[in-house]
């Protein structure tokens, strides 16, 4: 199987005082465990830098660079990709609803077929896509 890895999952394995937390680290490990083929994009990548670099500095950028990473195979979006998703994005209406990069996931997920997601983000189900892990 494969597994598309959100933000908000990274975020939940990282972050111990995550409302998260304890279900995503038995999630992570039964995902690294079951030898599943993970996926993310490039956008989580940065998004997940400047997230954790912002409230928590180099030190814990670094960790998670080093130590959960490595595990995830990184598709880097095209221009294709960027050009959908921010089409898909621009055509919302309102100020709310999912950002770039969760357009550029869906489109991702979408594009290389991958078979679940592992997010916290009910905006993966609302799309449709099958959702891994103990969800809130």
């Amino acid at each position: 199987m494969s597994v598309y890895i959100d933000t908000s999952a990274f975020y939940a394995v990282v972050d111990a005082s995550d409302s998260n937390h304890q279900s995503a680290v038995l999630t992570w490990k039964h995902l690294l465990d079951r030898d599943e083929v993970l996926f993310t994009s490039n956008y989580v990548v940065a998004e997940m830098v400047a997230l954790l670099h912002h409230r928590f500095g180099t030190k814990i950028v670094r960790r998670f660079v080093g130590d959960n990473l490595p595990a995830v195979f990184v598709r880097w979006v095209d221009q294709a990709t960027h050009d959908a998703a921010l089409g898909a994005m621009l055509s919302t209406r309102g100020k709310r609803g999912p950002s770039l990069v969760d357009y550029v996931s869906f489109e991702t997920i979408n594009r290389n077929k991958i078979d679940s997601v592992f997010a916290y983000d009910r905006r993966f189900e609302d799309r449709g896509f099958n959702l891994v892990g103990s969800q809130p």
